[in-house]
């Protein structure tokens, strides 16, 4: 290529030009060379076809042919000798590419191609000057033969590259147009002149020397009476807008602004009055609207590529149109407002009715800033104008009349070019719709909302903020617009209510200017006006439904934020609106439940649309499907009259006849047959919501429509449908929130949900995609549950995370186990996961699975994460044998070969064997128990924990056993224990030293001192009336001998045996003993059961799981039986049992019978739903994290408490919590498990990001929690929420 051939210099000017031919829309479309050199440079990320162009394709060969020998030496020079690239060092491509830079050869060949590409480009200049010089010439034998006034012998049209069609000048021939140009010539030479300068380039003319005198004639052609001319000069302005840079577009823009300001300021032309109109067909209108046309445009275009130029040139366009519509005649100060002249304001708005282009303006933070600047300081007037006009109009008495509807038709005839006349009062209308959007854009942003207060005319004191925006909430239902249907038309988005509703919905989008312009009780009250009103029993004029569904609609627009939830709730700042009055919930509450009823006697007339019902039922749902807001919304039962409605719907629905076709009712008929199926489905929507708490889904389950609504919610599941418009999740925490409970799987599994979750989970694992198999076959996983079924994997968690729910799906039912398993038979239900994927001890389920290890590795996950419910893993233990399968499995996988005879195989799964048999087998906290980790270390041993194939498992996974500490007896809490004759203040002397001790002495709570102190206390209380909450029963002997315990409660007390004796507290006979406590607690606790007739599974019989607390306090007594039975005696009369005991309330006589069939406990019910209602305040960032990881804190906690957090706290800690809640009060219950979330803070958010949140809450032990380090914290919560736990607490009892 150094010694180019002309074949060769030919060949690459035609590659060259053909390039050029193919980019040339993206060259002429650039503004300027520096965007032309940026495109040539980033043409190949930017040009699909970049790699086809003959060009590219002729320099790829040439470099190929001069460096690939170089390259491939280099290759082989990086990669061989042995030499390898350390961690940390550059890539082998990046280390060959920086040698062959660095070549000889390299730079040789860069040298040579540029100077080859010179010569190419030099001869394509010279022959395009060429062209140039011939194209001139017969330019100027064109010119010659037309013999025009003006020669110009050096100019000639561009025929360039980029076909532009510009006349070129000097300075003589622009001065020689400029003097053509003078008012004072005749007509045909200005216009000539014109014309002619309409041809050249914008440059040019803003370049040349006399370019004032030149902004001086044009501004005169735009004034002349003379329409052509005046065209000419507005074609002028419109070609430089769209042909020149921006500093040039600005110049003209604020030319034609300033001419436009003087046509107002100095009377140039004839304004007309309102009391006269405009109409647009008059000359005068006709040229001042394409004026303010051609303004407009630019000013919606201009935001576009401002921000790339400099803030003045910005500020001189803004400044420039704030001037014009700041324009207001002095006469219209003095006159009445019909008789004022038309402003610039006024012609704006005609044109750009709803101010799109303040809209863009404000759109970005640099140009919002010097707008709102400007306006502040040199421009209020505009705003001051933008407010009189809103006050103007509401106060004019259009809004009662018939006159806005006109209006509105007028607007929409606008758009449609179907007017061409425009009386005062539309003009004013058209007006206060552009003042009233450019108001509420600006109301969007903080130093908007500091323009005010304003000062208007007659008005005393100046407009603030909150006056406006009443002012607008009042504008909204004293004119509704006209349509009922809430499919708003083009002529009602005109009407004032949807103008202002645009505005409030567009403050409410925005957290910052919802909090200050909606979040006050001004505002809510406004809104609620006519809904007091009407429970007043009073009618409202021009109040009709259109007006209460607006209303809602922002009420729950404002309901579905924390902020605005809290101003519903409990007012601002937490006060109601007013002195002794209720807070708006209790409003919108009371006001909702009485439609329902059909008990609004001012709207008797009507019968209520469903849209109303459905617009304020979903302002209760936002409230309602909050913690907080269930709180306070319960009194009024509105899960009751929506399940009411509902019922009635659905009868209505099924006595409406099936409609013919044909006949003359079926249209009618269908259409009544849709509304109810509408209205029916709208309800249980809303019923639904309520089961996003866990007391709310105690309310949906007692409304016997759980079912209905479960299959309502697994319809719009599967088509991944939003919950709601304000819900920014879908069903997932729903669905969890209902598989916590026994009714709630239930409904899950009847309605097809949870088998399409296993056939789903089926073909990822299974399956894989069947449309790209062939051509993208599926990667091997390289992770246990790699991203492809890690969605499947969390759901199935969800899914089974509670016992309860667990024992519904698979209590007391086999495994298939069969001989043959077809290749094309899927799962369908949980037990077939379990014989599938997780007890795989046949060949024939081996052969059955096309990724057997992938597949098993999942199931053997999921079996690890269930096991961590204690209940789960007794009934998987006791159903299933799973301990012996796995051992069995073990003890198949050893080598075979002579070397090495019996070795165990370290793969995974017999990793995660080995995992789950430890965790199976031994009980204990953080610091009690050692789980194997499941990944392979570097090194020679890659696994040193030691597999197994019996128990007892080796001692290198048990932890020192703890010694047992020997107090001193004259510690505090033992004398006050000995006290005899204990006074009725003995209990708070107790209490005070017991959180003494708890703050700085804990090592005193324990042992001996712990036990005495539980019984004393509990023994004290069972004593005094007012603290028995229970009926006192006592445990008898009788029957006990004929009882007999479950498989669950058996191997239950194996493993309490087994952590006893680990602890030190037990003897080596203790499970007899335990085995007679267990059976006399169930004695004792049948009789106070009830025959339910509940169809769940877990309510046929006692107590389907293993009694824990009565494990615990056999271990706190150290192994005493007699002594644990009489403490449970006790114990069993006080509040504190129903929510520590869980037996305890089993299908009990002391709840109501709805309550005790629903199967959902009050530890579920009341607990949990007071620990998401307090952590959502003190530790929002842990509850978000739930909410974003699909899990919630009602189904880790109700797992912690079910089983005394075993195997999550250590057992000194355990016996702490006991203590807490007994001897503090049962609501240290939940103060206990939001401490813990406190603790565990930074993790949970680290495992919220990672998306195993709900694997790391459950597999792992709480590591360095200590009561007393979180003591204070828990008495803080207690001082701010025991009233209200407590409360709730002892209203189980209560129907």
């Amino acid at each position: 290529m150094s010694h180019l051939s002309s074949e060769d210099e030919s060949s690459l000017q035609s590659l060259v030009r053909q390039l050029l031919k193919s980019i040339k829309e993206r060259i002429v479309g650039a503004p300027s060379l520096e965007c032309v050199e940026e495109i040539l440079l980033h043409l190949e990320e930017t040009d699909e076809n970049f790699h086809n162009y003959e060009l590219v394709k002729y320099l790829r060969n040439h470099i190929d042919d001069i460096l690939g020998s170089v390259i491939e030496k280099e290759t082989e020079k990086c990669t061989g000798e042995g030499r390898t690239l350390v961690s940390g060092q550059d890539t082998l491509v990046q280390q060959v590419t920086r040698n062959i830079r660095e070549s000889k050869e390299y730079k040789e060949m860069m040298r040579s191609m540029k100077n080859s590409m010179m010569i190419v480009v030099e001869s394509l200049i010279n022959k395009f000057e060429e062209d140039q010089l011939k194209k001139e010439e017969l330019h100027r034998k064109k010119q010659h033969e037309q013999h025009t006034d003006y020669c110009m012998e050096n100019c000639s049209d561009s025929g360039s590259l980029f076909n532009q069609s510009y006349t070129f000048m000097n300075q003589e021939q622009l001065q020689i147009l400029i003097e053509r140009m003078d008012p004072g010539q005749p007509m045909e030479v200005r216009q000539d002149a014109l014309h002619t300068l309409c041809c050249a380039p914008p440059s040019d003319v803003l370049n040349c020397e006399y370019w004032g005198t030149l902004c001086k004639y044009i501004a005169a052609a735009l004034s002349d009476p003379d329409s052509t001319l005046s065209d000419k000069g507005l074609r002028f302005y419109a070609k430089t807008f769209s042909s020149s840079t921006f500093s040039i577009s600005r110049e003209i823009y604020t030319c034609l602004a300033k001419h436009l300001e003087s046509c107002f300021t100095s009377q140039q032309m004839p304004v007309s009055t309102l009391s006269v109109g405009m109409d647009i067909t008059s000359p005068d209108a006709v040229q001042i609207l394409k004026k303010f046309r051609l303004l407009n445009e630019f000013q919606k275009e201009v935001p576009s590529f401002w921000i790339r130029h400099p803030e003045k040139f910005m500020e001189e366009i803004v400044e420039s149109t704030l001037s014009l519509l700041s324009v207001t005649h002095e006469q219209s100060l003095n006159t009445d407002t019909l008789d004022s002249a038309l402003e610039p304001v006024y012609f704006l708005a005609l044109l750009d009715i709803k101010a799109s282009w303040f809209k863009k303006w404000m759109h970005g933070y640099y140009s919002r800033t010097v707008v709102l600047r400007l306006l502040e300081n040199k421009y209020k007037s505009l705003i001051t104008a933008a407010v009189q006009q809103c006050l103007n109009y509401f106060d004019s008495g259009k809004l009662e009349d018939d006159a806005t509807d006109n209006l509105c038709t007028m607007l929409y005839h606008i758009n449609s070019g179907q007017r061409t006349y425009y009386t005062g009062s539309e003009l004013q209308y058209i007006c206060f719709v552009h003042s009233l959007c450019l108001l509420g854009r600006m109301l969007m942003y903080t130093h908007g909302r500091k323009l005010f207060p304003v000062k208007v005319n007659n008005k005393k004191e100046p407009v603030s903020l909150m006056d406006f925006l009443v002012l607008l909430i009042r504008m909204m239902y004293q004119h509704p617009n006209t349509t009922q249907t809430g499919n708003v038309t083009q002529t009602d988005s005109y009407a004032p209510a949807n103008l202002v509703m645009e505005v409030l919905r567009m403050l409410c989008g925005g957290k910052e200017c919802a909090t200050e312009c909606l979040y006050k009780n001004i505002i809510t009250e406004s809104l609620l006006f006519p809904i007091v009103t009407l429970l007043k029993g009073k009618q409202i004029k021009n109040c009709n439904e259109t007006v209460l569904i607006n209303i809602a609609d922002i009420l729950a627009r404002i309901a579905s934020t924390d902020r605005g939830l809290s101003l519903l709730l409990f007012g601002e700042n937490d006060s109601p609106i007013a002195t002794n009055c209720l807070s708006t919930a209790h409003i919108i509450a009371e006001f909702t439940k009485r439609l329902l009823d059909g008990e609004l006697p001012a709207l008797d007339s009507t019968e209520p649309s469903s849209a109303l019902k459905g617009a304020f039922i979903f302002v209760c749902r936002q409230m309602y499907n909050t913690c907080e807001g269930l709180e306070v919304l319960m009194p009024y039962g509105l899960h009751e009259s929506i399940s009411k409605a509902w019922k009635k719907a659905s009868l209505i629905t099924e006595r409406i006849p099936t409609p013919v076709a044909g006949s003359e009712s079926g249209s009618s008929t269908a259409h009544e047959l849709q509304n109810m199926m509408n209205l029916e489905e709208m309800l249980l929507d809303n019923l639904l919501n309520f089961a996003a708490t866990p007391k709310g889904l105690l309310l949906l389950q007692q409304t016997g429509a759980i079912n209905e609504c479960v299959n309502y919610m697994f319809s719009r599941f599967t088509k991944k449908l939003q919950v709601s418009k304000c819900e920014k999740f879908g069903y997932g925490v729903m669905v969890t929130q209902v598989a916590a409970t026994a009714p709630g799987i239930v409904a899950l599994q009847s309605s097809g949900f949870i088998k399409a979750l296993v056939m789903e989970l089926w073909s990822v694992l299974e399956c894989g995609r069947d449309d790209a198999r062939m051509i993208n076959p599926k990667p091997t996983p390289v992770e246990a549950i790699d991203r492809s079924c890690q969605k499947s994997f969390l759901a199935l968690v969800n899914l089974l995370s509670s016992y309860q729910a667990v024992y519904e799906l698979i209590g007391n039912l086999p495994l298939p186990n069969k001989a043959v398993y077809s290749l094309r038979e899927v799962p369908s239900s949980v037990v077939d996961v379990i014989d599938r994927l997780i007890i795989i001890n046949s060949n024939a389920k081996i052969h059955s699975l096309f990724n057997y290890e992938h597949s098993h590795m999942f199931g053997l996950r999921l079996l690890s994460v269930l096991c961590c419910n204690l209940d789960i893993l007794l009934l998987l233990e006791s159903q299933y044998s799973v301990t012996e399968i796995f051992l069995n499995a073990q003890k198949e996988n050893v080598r075979e070969d002579l070397k090495n005879l019996g070795d165990f195989i370290i793969d995974g799964l017999s990793v995660e064997r080995n995992h789950i048999l430890i965790r199976m087998e031994l009980v204990g906290g953080a610091s009690e128990r050692v789980l194997p980790p499941r990944v392979l270390q570097k090194g020679n041993d890659p696994y040193p924990w030691p597999l197994f194939s019996s128990y007892p498992v080796p001692k290198c996974y048990l932890q020192d056993p703890l010694k047992n500490v020997v107090l001193k007896q004259d510690n505090e809490v033992i004398k006050l224990l000995k006290i005899s004759g204990k006074q009725p203040d003995w209990l708070e002397c107790c209490k005070k030293q017991f959180r003494k001790n708890m703050t700085i002495k804990t090592e005193i709570i324990k042992g001996n001192a712990l036990v005495e102190l539980l019984e004393n206390v509990v023994e004290f209380l069972a004593n005094n009336p007012s603290e028995c909450f229970f009926r006192p029963y006592k445990a008898t002997d009788d029957g006990v001998k004929h009882l007999s315990l479950s498989p669950i409660q058996q191997l239950g007390i194996k493993m309490v045996v087994r952590y006893g004796r680990f602890l030190g507290v037990l003897k080596i006979d203790a499970d007899e003993e335990l085995a007679v406590l267990l059976m006399h607690c169930d004695g004792f606790l049948k009789q106070q059961q009830v025959a339910l007739g509940s169809s769940l599974c877990c309510l046929q019989g006692g107590y389907v799981g293993h009694d824990w607390f009565a494990s615990t306090a056999f271990l706190i007594m150290s192994g005493d039986g007699e002594r644990t039975l009489k403490f449970l005696q006790q114990f069993s009369n006080l509040l504190v049992s129903a929510f520590l005991w869980l037996p305890r309330l089993h299908s009990s006589i002391h709840l109501p019978v709805e309550r005790s069939e629903s199967g959902i406990h009050p530890v579920y019910s009341c607990t949990t739903y007071f620990i998401e209602m307090l952590l959502k305040k003190e530790l929002p960032l842990v509850f978000s994290a739930f909410r974003m990881s699909g899990f919630t804190p009602s189904q880790i906690c109700q797992h912690w408490l079910a089983q005394c957090f075993w195997n999550y706290l250590n057992w000194t800690e355990i016996g702490h919590y006991i203590a807490i809640c007994i001897i503090l009060g049962p609501d240290y219950q939940v103060y206990m498990c939001i401490a813990l979330l406190k603790h565990m803070q930074q993790d949970v958010l680290h495992h919220m990001q990672t998306q195993d949140l709900q694997v790391f809450l459950k597999e792992e032990a709480i590591h360095g929690f200590h009561i007393s380090n979180y003591f204070e914290y828990m008495e803080k919560l207690e001082k701010s929420y025991r009233t209200t736990i407590l409360a709730e607490m002892k209203n189980i009892n209560i129907k």
